[in-house]
């Protein structure tokens, strides 16, 4: 390939996938095959790229810019060797949530810049030093509880949403759960925005929405942007997202690098970098951070197409929606029943995500130390407690992180000083040898 990444051959003739087989990354289907490849996972990014902004009040159509510039350069910066769409990623949401009651939407996007500035130095080490130590100070306990307490600490955030129009927050609620039971394939994936859709019909018919913006937002036009503000007092807020978007862009890679069975190894660092440098450009103009989204990764499996030219046109179309003000104006009219029923579910699912690591990577709770780095974690982080230092404030995804960061290590260390408790099992293996799987939040 190019530099870029740019240059594919044809897969076959261009037309079928035989049985066995499957597009690589550098290779493409026919182009008409490729542009409906590259729609499908647009419409797979869609309810969650969305949910996000829907939730904190940033414009729709500036997050979904953002997202498609950002897939572009992602795939520009990984010179085409790793497949992917960078979405909003759900870890933003409550530090975006904390930052906005202290400073508003300015001292929010600067966060975002914050937390993607950090991830883009760690991509840097990464490309020079390997992910290796990522790994050891970030066992699956340690993930497994980060992304756990991310998911749990938005429950009242669902739950005052929910309440505004509860009826509608149930339809939205049951139609999500019937969906992602009874359907298969892409439409059971696409659960979310299948029920999100429900429930707006139903918002609809209770006049639970507004569309005077629709008509004041222009055909065709630039979304809004917004300038940020930096802020020393996010900084605790911000840089524990850091941690799970590093796991989430490595369980990435390391997915398509089993599906396709390619050493993506060495691309890890770029990955993460790329990924940082997208979140610093959409928090420069007004959207939100963004991750790697499992969403596509099934659309990949299923269509057993890996071709990152697939990608090129989901970005370049994510950018022509954008383009479309009235569109942007149509997404954002979401009542909040809709987007607290949406919220039940997802900020669940987040927090079952922590556990499905732990259980995924075998983690041993007979061991005390393993079982005391959760809990404390856990009732930190869903109670959101509080520190304040001067004009550092931390809350409770903050000081659950450092609790489990600070907790696990400093107890594993002295108990093996002590030799009074070692951690044996999974957690003690190279996390690449025994298939470390992060859950994605995206």
């Amino acid at each position: 390939m190019s530099r870029l990444g740019t240059t594919w051959t044809v897969h076959g003739d261009g037309k079928n996938v035989l049985p066995g087989q499957f597009v690589a990354p550098d290779e493409r289907l026919s182009w008409p095959r490729t542009i409906g490849i590259g729609a499908q996972h647009v419409v797979a990014m869609f309810g969650a790229t969305f949910l996000v902004p829907l939730i904190t009040g940033f414009p729709p159509a500036t997050t979904l810019l953002f997202s498609g510039i950002g897939t572009i350069l992602f795939l520009i910066i990984t010179a085409g060797r790793v497949p992917s769409y960078l979405g909003s990623s759900f870890a933003f949401i409550a530090p975006i949530a904390a930052a906005q009651s202290q400073h508003g939407a300015a001292g929010a996007l600067g966060g975002i810049i914050m937390a993607g500035a950090v991830l883009a130095i760690i991509g840097a080490i990464v490309h020079r030093a390997g992910s290796r130590w990522i790994q050891v100070i970030m066992p699956p306990i340690v993930t497994g509880a980060i992304v756990a307490l991310i998911g749990l600490n938005l429950a009242p955030t669902a739950k005052s949403s929910f309440e505004q129009a509860p009826l509608t927050a149930l339809i939205t609620v049951v139609v999500i759960l019937l969906v992602t039971v009874l359907f298969r394939g892409i439409l059971g994936r696409l659960s979310i925005l299948v029920g999100v859709l429900a429930g707006y019909v139903v918002a609809m018919l209770r006049g639970e929405v507004d569309f005077a913006a629709i008509g004041d937002a222009a055909w065709v036009g630039l979304p809004p942007f917004q300038t940020p503000e930096f802020h020393l007092s996010v900084v605790g807020l911000f840089v524990p997202v850091v941690l799970v978007l590093v796991a989430e862009n490595i369980g990435h890679v390391k997915s398509v690098a089993a599906m396709t069975g390619r050493d993506l190894d060495p691309v890890t660092g770029r990955a993460l970098m790329a990924d940082g440098l997208a979140t610093m450009l959409a928090g420069s103009g007004g959207g939100s951070g963004t991750t790697t989204y499992a969403e596509n990764i099934g659309v990949m499996a299923a269509s057993r197409v890996y071709s990152t030219a697939a990608y090129w046109v989901a970005g370049i179309v994510a950018i022509l929606l954008s383009l479309f003000p009235k569109f942007g104006a149509l997404i954002a009219t979401v009542p909040p029943g809709v987007i607290g029923g949406a919220g039940v579910v997802l900020y669940g699912m987040i927090g079952i995500l922590g556990v499905r690591i732990w259980v995924q990577n075998q983690v041993n709770f007979s061991n005390p130390i393993n079982l005391s780095t959760a809990g404390v974690a856990l009732v930190v982080g869903i109670a959101n407690f509080t520190w304040a230092i001067g004009e550092l404030t931390f809350e409770g995804i903050a000081l659950g992180t450092a609790a489990t960061l600070v907790i696990y290590h400093s107890m594993n260390g002295l108990a093996r000083w002590r030799g009074s408790e070692h951690v044996t099992g999974p957690d003690d293996v190279d996390a690449s040898d025994k298939g470390y799987r992060p859950s994605k939040l995206g």
